[in-house]
């Protein structure tokens, strides 16, 4: 392992509320690809290393081998439980009465915390379907989006910050319509919004929205996800790293142009949390943050990029009745009924 990154050279983004957090987060989600062993080494190492953003869910089914790595680290004395961001996310068949309760607290046991600093709504609404089903798995239950449905859950997370259990609550997966109608009905403002951000799906508007709101974007698929499952790829997917402003920059610096994409991430201000078991991979992610940033005619060039290339499509959620993925998305500027 490289020497330790001085956490004084991590920029860092202001949350709701003024407290400030690493600029850059370690993804936990293997992609079907990788196991909680390997992804709990990553954890172990990342952290050695000067991550402190960790960003976790029920459903990677691997917490439980990342609380074992947490609880190493804490005994070594290699960082504090206050030193940490640690996020975690109720998954979709957890939304019902009493559940995003027994969620979070499975979710703490599983990682040995006494709390989360960040619980986010995984997806806004409770269409289920198993960990790591084909791309065309159904659930007759599905169903499309209800405000009504979507704020008895916010309630409950609302619950888990009042109980002490949580320090922040998150959104993810939403869009500018579905935001604008709940909003207006939570008691507690969620303090960030997990979405996919890359430069090939930049998601502009959304992104302004959350910034102008005070909402935290925190951006998954950083460098397009070329681990993504194959359920979650299609022929007219777009390479980030063959983008023509990405792959200019990557050449004029000699490195990576997954650094490129982390770097017009963090610059932008999202916090990227990108994804590697490989040492080499994930302390070159986190130091690229702190060191040649890009010009501002390659911010601009990048911001030109954007193709609107949706990874993530979200089809296993489709109820009966919807017409595509699309429909998941509003993309008509409504929420469908």
């Amino acid at each position: 392992m490289a020497n330790e990154i001085e956490q004084g050279r991590i920029p860092t983004v202001t949350l709701r509320g003024g407290e400030r957090v690493p600029c850059l987060g370690l993804g936990t989600f293997g992609s079907d690809k990788y196991g909680p062993e390997e992804i709990a080494g990553a954890v172990y190492g990342a952290v050695r290393y000067g991550y402190r953003f960790i960003d976790c869910a029920a459903v990677y089914q691997n917490e439980d081998r990342i609380g074992q790595a947490l609880g190493r680290l804490f005994a070594e004395g290699a960082v504090e439980r206050r030193e940490l961001f640690v996020t975690s996310k109720v998954w979709n068949d957890m939304h019902g009465a009493g559940q995003v309760m027994a969620s979070c607290k499975k979710s703490l046991e599983d990682l040995g915390l006494d709390y989360l600093d960040l619980y986010f709504v995984h997806w806004p609404f409770p269409n289920y379907h198993a960990p790591g089903c084909a791309g065309d798995s159904r659930n007759p239950d599905s169903r499309p989006f209800s405000v009504e449905e979507f704020m008895a859950t916010w309630r409950q997370c609302e619950e888990l910050v009042d109980k002490g259990l949580v320090r922040y609550i998150g959104m993810s997966n939403m869009t500018v319509p579905k935001l604008e109608a709940v909003l207006p009905l939570c008691r507690i403002q969620p303090a960030a919004l997990e979405m996919e951000l890359h430069p090939s799906f930049q998601q502009p508007e959304l992104f302004a929205y959350a910034r102008e709101h005070g909402i935290l974007p925190i951006g998954y698929c950083p460098i397009g996800s070329p681990s993504r499952p194959e359920r979650d790829r299609t022929a007219q997917d777009v390479a980030d790293g063959e983008l023509p402003a990405v792959a200019r920059a990557a050449k004029a610096r000699g490195v990576h142009p997954a650094l490129i994409c982390l770097k017009w991430a963090v610059q932008r201000g999202q916090v990227p949390i990108p994804f590697s078991v490989k040492p080499d991979q994930y302390e070159t992610n986190l130091r690229c943050a702190t060191e040649d940033p890009l010009t501002e005619e390659e911010m601009e060039a990048i911001a030109g990029e954007d193709r609107n290339c949706r990874l993530i499509k979200g089809q296993v959620f489709l109820w009966e009745g919807a017409r595509g993925w699309e429909d998941l998305w509003d993309m008509e500027g409504l929420v469908l009924k």
